[in-house]
Parts: structure tokens; C-alpha cells; sequence
């Protein structure tokens, strides 16, 4: 089984101490049970979100094929999980406002 990143400081030196994981860069210890889910999305703070959640964007983030851009602090409600298999790489769906409907990456929103 191969040591996951750390989910405070991203660190790949993570080992194992009995129950948990530990990482030596930040100190940030959790269990292996929760590392275990990897379905659960997660913001770039490693809160789970849910369907119904609100997010605030953290990063400017430009819309392909657009001009438009969706603006560090927005905050968009009532968000919509995708499922992974479904769509790889963006892994919310909501409708952002001025701009209508969008799909974002978790790790550039925080939960609101």
C-alpha cells in the first residue's frame, strides 16, 4: 500500500504509526481509516463537501473558450457533486452568478 500525501502541507514523507499516519514536515497526524474514503470530495482546506454546501472560489479561475473569469471570493450555493467516473477532472457542478452554470475542481474552492 503505497503512504498517502499529507492532506495538511500536501508532503509525500508520510509513514505509518500504528493506527494512524504521520507527517514529518507539519507534525499533522489522522487515521488510516480516513484516508481510506477517497471518494468523499474534499475542499483545498480537506473539508468534506456535500451536495447542498456553499464554497467561496479561492483562485481566479478563467472560463475556456471565454472571456469571462470567475473572481477570487465568489460565493456560489447549492453546489452538486459529480461522480468522479462520470467527468475525471472537475468534480462539482453549480451555477455560478453572472455567469450561469460551470463545473470547478475541488481544490480551488474552500467551504463557506
Amino acid at each position: 500500500m503505497s503512504m498517502p500525501n499529507c492532506p495538511e502541507c500536501n508532503s509525500e514523507y508520510t509513514y505509518e504509526d500504528g493506527e494512524m499516519f504521520v507527517c514529518p514536515a507539519c507534525g499533522h497526524e489522522w487515521s488510516q481509516d480516513a484516508s481510506l474514503d477517497e471518494s468523499l470530495v474534499r475542499d483545498m482546506n480537506g473539508h468534506i463537501l456535500n451536495n447542498g454546501d456553499s464554497i467561496i472560489v479561492t483562485k481566479d479561475l478563467k472560463i475556456k473558450g471565454s472571456s469571462s473569469v470567475v473572481k477570487v471570493g465568489t460565493k456560489v450555493k447549492n453546489i452538486r457533486l459529480i461522480d468522479p467516473v462520470e467527468n475525471a477532472d472537475h468534480d462539482i457542478d453549480c451555477k455560478v452568478p453572472g455567469l450561469g452554470g460551470l463545473k470547478l475542481k475541488s481544490k480551488h474552492v474552500k467551504k463557506a
